[in-house]
């Protein structure tokens, strides 16, 4: 049996944690939070009373932890000195392109793998395993960890070299911010020029103008599928992390010099939203700026 160490048993990393024990993984985990190990108890992890005893015999160290600090603090401090010659380390947290390089050459140094794994999908996809992978890193980790990677998700793509898991994901989400805030307007204007919401759905979910914000996650409520705006924007994914993600992709342009005009305004929007008293809401909320 695979000994996965599993460190961060957030609302996503718990679901993940628990899908490694459906697929008969040897899961130790480890969070600050106690609430967080007695649900993972639950779920069938054994629990460990340290980072570095989770790490010490694991085959596999899978991390999903807040910002940069976090990542490269824990690999420094407490997994690099205390895992087994041929550990795959995988770092599934969403966090800027320039540490998850520096925390990968850290673990080459020290003989190990290291991969970095951002995910997509939210709490939802995290407790079916049905996220997708965007993983930086070399081309046999990647090969290593599809049994562990496969057992939380539907998806996995190899994006490139180290970094390159993050600067996919960060990418992505800047689209997703800046495309779900035209979205939010296109609904807005249709209303107010007297477009019933439903019919302006049906025609534009099926013309040029369709998008994953509005076929997907339409930010209206009762049309299209069912979505966070069904529920008052009540759970999804918190406009804070939104902002979060756009935040790192604005270091990222920045860092290579990249104009990102549309990123930068729905940026400041988001910031404005959360600012506002919305960073729990889910970020199709936005679309109460515009009412």
């Amino acid at each position: 049996m695979i000994t996965v160490a599993f460190i961060g048993l957030g609302n996503m990393g718990s679901g993940m944690a628990d899908n490694l024990v459906k697929h008969n993984f040897k899961v130790m985990a480890f969070d600050l939070s106690e609430a967080a190990l007695a649900k993972a108890k639950d779920a069938g992890c054994i629990i460990a009373q340290s980072t570095e005893q989770a790490v010490s015999e694991a085959d596999i160290v899978i991390t999903m932890l807040p910002a940069g600090k976090h990542v490269k603090d824990i690999y420094s401090n407490q997994i690099l000195d205390n895992v087994r010659d041929g550990t795959l380390l995988i770092d599934c947290s969403t966090i800027d392109v320039e540490t998850a390089k520096s925390v990968s050459e850290l673990a080459e140094k020290k003989g190990l793998k290291m991969l970095d794994a951002p995910v997509s999908g939210g709490v939802a996809a995290a407790a079916s395993g049905t996220l997708t992978f965007m993983v930086g890193g070399d081309a046999d980790a990647f090969d290593k960890a599809q049994g562990a990677l496969g057992a939380m998700g539907k998806k996995i793509v190899h994006a490139g070299g180290h970094g390159a898991g993050q600067a996919a994901k960060i990418c992505n989400n800047m689209l997703l911010g800046a495309t779900m805030i035209a979205t939010c307007e296109s609904f807005q204007l249709a209303q107010k020029l007297g477009l019933d919401a439903q019919v302006f759905f049906d025609i534009a979910s099926n013309a040029s103008g369709q998008t994953w914000s509005m076929t997907t996650y339409c930010p209206v409520k009762g049309v299209g599928p069912q979505t966070p705006a069904d529920n008052d924007f009540a759970g999804g994914f918190a406009s804070a992390l939104m902002l979060k993600d756009l935040g790192l992709a604005m270091q990222g342009a920045k860092g290579v010099n990249a104009q990102v005009p549309m990123g930068e305004l729905a940026a400041k929007w988001f910031e404005m939203h959360c600012d506002e008293g919305n960073a729990g809401m889910d970020f199709s909320s936005i679309i109460n700026r515009l009412a």
